[in-house]
């Protein structure tokens, strides 16, 4: 059996608001983390695009939302995904509430936006338990409907030793790591994605004949 990959990934336009964003009318990953976390170059890993998203110069310059329309091949069938990049956070000076740091119009699209199906946080493995990220996943889970997903995917992991990997994965089961240097842990991202949005089953068949 093949893994899934995608065969089309595209830019499609940039917005500042859930008002000038695209209809609702595709499922949609959204993309979030801290300005300095990777989240340019794990779409790109993610998407075998060298320059799909492009990271900012300057941490947290950019704040517009970004989509981009992706096509998934498995199976010989078909699966259209939407790509959602959002601004990075954690660079404000003062930054007493989230609503400060992402403003009302993020705040907005991550509460309302319907055709989110998965939110996937980034979040540095060198600083796993960073306060922002932490408030992040709180603030997610205070609104997150039954039909969306919440999943941590750690980068940076290559910096690790196998000891700190170790008490990663103890600390945050269930969570995957990536490395954009290595290019390992983007199949693991791939199958949460598509088992999330289209329920596409891909826990190991047991051969014919064995007793369950």
């Amino acid at each position: 059996m093949n893994n899934p990959r995608i065969v089309e990934a595209d830019f499609i336009k940039s917005a500042q608001s859930i008002a000038d964003s695209l209809p609702e009318d595709m499922s949609e990953v959204v993309f979030l983390g801290r300005s300095n976390v990777g989240k340019s170059s794990t779409l790109n890993g993610l998407t075998q695009r060298k320059n799909l998203a492009k990271s900012s110069a300057t941490p947290g310059k950019t704040q517009l939302i970004n989509f981009f329309e992706t096509r998934y091949l498995y199976n010989e069938e078909s699966y259209p995904v939407r790509f959602v990049d959002l601004p990075g956070f954690g660079y404000a000076k003062v930054s007493k509430s989230l609503k400060e740091v992402w403003q009302k119009n993020l705040v907005e699209f991550i509460e309302h936006r319907t055709s989110i199906r998965l939110f996937i946080h980034l979040r540095d493995a060198r600083h796993p338990h960073a306060n922002i990220d932490d408030d992040v996943e709180r603030y997610i889970s205070e609104f997150i409907r039954p039909d969306q997903r919440y999943l941590t995917v750690f980068t940076k992991i290559d910096k690790l030793n196998q000891k700190e990997r170790n008490r990663l994965k103890r600390d945050f089961p269930g969570s995957i790591t990536v490395s954009n240097l290595k290019k390992s842990g983007f199949e693991r991202v791939h199958k949460e994605i598509l088992s999330t949005i289209f329920g596409l089953d891909f826990s190991p068949k047991k051969p014919e004949g064995e007793k369950v």
